[in-house]
């Protein structure tokens, strides 16, 4: 794959916005089916352009008009702000305080930078497909509770191109709901709290919530793999004292009295400890559930026999648990995005379905599509005088990489339209139109 190169930027743009960008499904997907006049008109974007100028509070009249903005300026990266109650192009010809946010989606945020205490193969901005795992189990926590929990149907779950994933939630109500609603969404999802000096930064009581308890099913699906072998959480002394240090008090004081590898098999039992168990637990030892430093519970057979106890489950959450900015305002995060780093790749969604498969490290650069194209061929460029620019387009996506990931969009997109005409229909039975 071509190697992304930053200097090479304003040569690629043109090609990107003209042939590759997705301006149908795109215009479709921020109009929602013409759900209200001049919906489109109302919705801010911001671009951030070459030097790092940024524009903010731009809007158009049509999809069609934003297409022709984006090929003009060949943004570097784009920001899809709120609907207003006027044209954000406009707000400063409107009165102080009538230009309001009226609603918008709800964005997810999750960096991989958040993770750095729970893991040992990377840090900061890098990211390995041992990390990565991370990802995955976040993903399955959040979405199976926004759906089950929380009702949620209409999710686009998208890479951001570099270290993390964004979740928009999309659905016309959850479009309206209020900052105080939007902040008890974000504070049921999460359970990481505290600073990078805090030790414990997960604190449970009795009984155990639902969430955390189908939380925890998603995270031993993975917990072998990704900390006893991916990230060898118990692979050396220093180690197992992070582990202890996130057990409970009672379990880390009675470690603390014999020798270290003794108390770390006392504390989490013997499967834990591969010198002393080997290959390690079966069905019916202890269930491995984990986190940064993981703490073992007992498996299904042996809760059903005792009284659980919850702060033995504290450790097991920190790491799979979302992490984002309690601040950050949901809805003005990034969305489509050709960054300026060597780590670049196109931002593109997520197959929920083949999550487990999703490599970032094959999600192509703005450098090996306009490659593809090249390698298909010059005739992409000869265009018929009878062809739409659209038709155009389109044949010259499915020529490159790209094309998987834009009908996952296609199909995303057609959901949202498809769940429209079924209101329209049900609101006009309702109202006894024949």
């Amino acid at each position: 794959m071509a190697r992304f190169e930053p200097a090479a930027l304003p040569e690629l743009l043109p090609v990107f916005y003209r042939r590759l960008f997705p301006h149908g499904p795109y215009g479709r997907w921020l109009s929602y089916g013409g759900v209200a006049k001049n919906y489109f008109q109302l919705r801010e974007f911001s671009f951030t352009l070459r030097d790092d100028v940024y524009l903010r509070f731009q809007s158009f009249g049509s999809p069609q008009e934003l297409e022709r903005e984006l090929q003009k300026i060949n943004p570097y990266k784009i920001d899809i702000g709120a609907v207003y109650s006027h044209r954000p192009n406009q707000h400063n010809t409107v009165h102080l305080g009538a230009f309001q946010p009226q609603e918008k989606e709800l964005v997810f945020d999750i960096d991989m930078t958040d993770y750095d205490d729970v893991r040992t193969c990377c840090s900061s901005a890098d990211i390995c497909s041992k990390c990565w795992t991370l990802m995955t189990i976040a993903v399955r926590i959040i979405d199976r509770a926004l759906v089950e929990d929380l009702g949620v149907r209409h999710r686009l779950w998208v890479y951001s191109g570099r270290r993390g994933v964004h979740c928009w939630v999309c659905d016309d109500a959850v479009r309206k709901w209020s900052p105080a609603l939007r902040a008890a969404a974000v504070e049921y999802l999460s359970l990481v709290k505290g600073s990078a000096d805090t030790v414990k930064k997960v604190t449970l009581s009795h009984p155990v919530h639902p969430f955390i308890r189908r939380s925890v099913a998603v995270v031993e699906k993975y917990f072998e793999e990704f900390a006893l072998l991916g990230q060898d959480i118990l692979g050396s002394p220093e180690k197992w004292a992070k582990v202890l240090a996130l057990l409970p008090e009672a379990a880390g004081a009675a470690a603390g009295r014999v020798p270290a590898e003794e108390g770390l098999a006392a504390a989490l039992g013997a499967a834990a400890c591969p010198r002393r168990a080997g290959a390690g637990a079966g069905p019916g030892g202890l269930a491995r559930v984990g986190g940064d430093a993981a703490a073992l519970l007992p498996s299904p057979r042996r809760q059903r026999q005792q009284r659980p106890r919850p702060p033995a489950q504290e450790p097991l959450q920190r790491a799979p648990q979302n992490r984002w900015d309690p601040r950050q305002k949901p809805g003005n995060l990034r969305n489509t995005e050709t960054g300026q780093d060597k780590r670049r790749r196109i931002s593109v969604p997520l197959d929920l379905q083949r999550l487990d498969q999703f490599d970032p490290f094959a999600v192509p650069t703005i450098s090996s599509l306009c490659q593809e194209l090249d390698a298909a061929g010059s005739d992409g460029e000869q265009e018929d005088g009878a062809e739409t620019e659209p038709k155009r387009r389109t044949r010259d996506y499915r020529r490159t990489s790209l094309a998987p990931y834009v009908r996952l969009f296609e199909r995303f997109v057609e959901g949202l339209e498809s769940a429209r005409r079924g209101e329209r229909i049900r609101r006009s039975d309702l109202q006894g139109d024949f």
